[in-house]
């Protein structure tokens, strides 16, 4: 049987977008599901939209393709969603792979917290094209040019200002104890690419101090707004196709909670 592997994307691309090339390697040797953010279900941010809602969302998408325990692969706000999903039910996660979680949930180290609280105080006030430049040229390296869009933005990445701020919101009243992750039964991989800002390092020391089973790997040549084909590379697919396999093998089925 293949592996059931759920994909959650970031805050940007949506799943069908930011997942293709992982589709087009792995789709012969995993079932690969797609499930876009609740924040952009409509047009605007659903009313007191919170993490919560993203974590039942993936709940009631899991039960409805009738899984009862999966893989989970996360990008960016995605990320942070499908770490707090996976820690506060680790009886349906099998493995987790993150590439550059948008934040750890849970309270933020010194250093995480004035990475953010830069970040959201530059967003403060901005709207539109003006709100993206400032989100992404803030979260790679200096001097890493990142190329605008071509064209005029489709209709769905006109909700991406809105959905954005709404997120970091979330992220900051999300109430999360990071002990949980100490106890996690599954395996996790995190990974980043060297050209994206120093907090993405900084956050994968952070997991690797609490999580017991976890791989971190830096590719080489990458950010965070690279084309999903330079992210999700044959060498990264089959470094997941082998987290899978793993975890599969291990057969660990810890208590549903």
């Amino acid at each position: 049987m293949k592996p059931a592997v759920v994909c959650v994307p970031g805050s940007v691309a949506p799943a069908a977008q930011r997942y293709k090339p992982l589709l087009d390697l792995a789709g012969e040797v995993a079932d690969m599901r797609l499930k876009d953010l609740e924040v952009y279900r409509e047009a605007q941010p659903p009313a007191g939209y919170s993490i919560e809602m993203e974590l039942e969302g993936l709940d009631r998408f899991a039960d409805a393709n009738g899984l009862a325990r999966f893989h989970l692969v996360a990008y960016s706000g995605g990320g942070f969603i499908s770490l707090a999903y996976a820690a506060t039910r680790p009886g349906r996660v099998i493995s987790l792979a993150v590439f550059e979680p948008a934040r750890i949930p849970g309270r933020l180290t010194d250093e995480e917290r004035s990475f953010f609280t830069q970040l959201e105080s530059k967003l403060a006030g901005l709207q539109g094209a003006e709100f993206m430049s400032t989100f992404v040229r803030e979260q790679v390296q200096p001097g890493v040019v990142v190329a605008p869009p071509a064209g005029p933005p489709s209709a769905e990445m006109q909700k991406r200002p809105g959905g954005i701020a709404a997120l970091l919101l979330a992220f900051d009243a999300y109430s999360f104890d990071r002990a949980l992750l100490r106890s996690a039964p599954f395996p996790v991989y995190y990974g980043y690419g060297d050209q994206s800002h120093d907090e993405q390092a900084l956050k994968a020391g952070v997991l690797a101090q609490l999580l017991r089973d976890v791989r971190v790997r830096r590719f080489a040549g990458v950010h965070h707004f690279v084309p999903p084909e330079l992210i999700y590379t044959q060498e990264h697919v089959d470094d997941l196709v082998e987290l899978w396999r793993k975890a599969e093998r291990s057969g660990a089925q810890p208590t549903l909670q």
